[in-house]
């Protein structure tokens, strides 16, 4: 599937809210919280591409995550449950429907075990959803994943797991704190990527 064409990142600060926030809807989900942190960075800071806007946002993120608040925390929850969870068979997303694509391959069984799965890793982990970059991994990959991180019982971890981007994609500074990204960064350049057909200047 082809992604619809983000707009010149250059052209961000000129748009408008809405412009914005779709922009923010097609790299992630659609997410009034992260509406609600983000849209203005679009408009205030100038980007030289879409990778460093999605790492800005990794930062924003890891600053909930990090926050001894509990409404950063609720905010934080919002943002990970927007992206819907894995396997389920009523995916409203385009872009997720299509990155999940093959974790519909596979018996009856291996279905069951990704809906009891995300069924113990919310109990394990209340408030958070289980958010991972599937980049055509199987569905018993994802298990195995899904079950090494309930095991591994971290909520903090999950957190930063939950919202990491790859240092391969990314120029980062390598401290501590930005060593920590993850999932929704990856699906996001990922995203950008295919929108705008290789190297995420936009």
């Amino acid at each position: 599937m082809e992604s619809a064409r983000l707009p010149p990142v250059a052209t961000l600060p000129d748009l408008s809210t809405e412009e914005r926030a779709a922009v923010l809807d097609q790299l992630f989900e659609p997410c009034i919280p992260l509406h609600t942190i983000s849209v203005n960075l679009l408009r205030e800071t100038s980007f030289k591409s879409y990778t460093d806007l999605v790492g800005s946002i990794g930062l924003q993120l890891t600053a909930l995550a990090q926050s001894s608040s509990a409404s950063d925390s609720e905010w934080l929850q919002d943002i990970l449950a927007a992206h819907p969870r894995l396997g389920q068979t009523k995916v409203e997303s385009t872009l997720s429907r299509a990155e999940q694509a093959q974790l519909n391959v596979g018996g009856e069984s291996s279905a069951q075990s990704l809906t009891e799965l995300n069924l113990l890793y919310e109990q394990t982990f209340p408030g958070l959803r289980y958010v991972v970059y599937v980049n055509g991994r199987s569905r018993a990959a994802i298990i195995s994943d899904m079950k090494a991180r309930i095991e591994r019982r971290d909520p903090m971890a999950e957190r930063h797991s939950a919202i990491k981007v790859g240092l391969r994609l990314v120029a980062w500074e390598e401290t501590t704190d930005l060593l920590r990204f993850k999932a929704m960064c990856d699906i996001a350049i990922d995203r950008v990527r295919k929108a705008s057909g290789g190297d995420g200047s936009g």
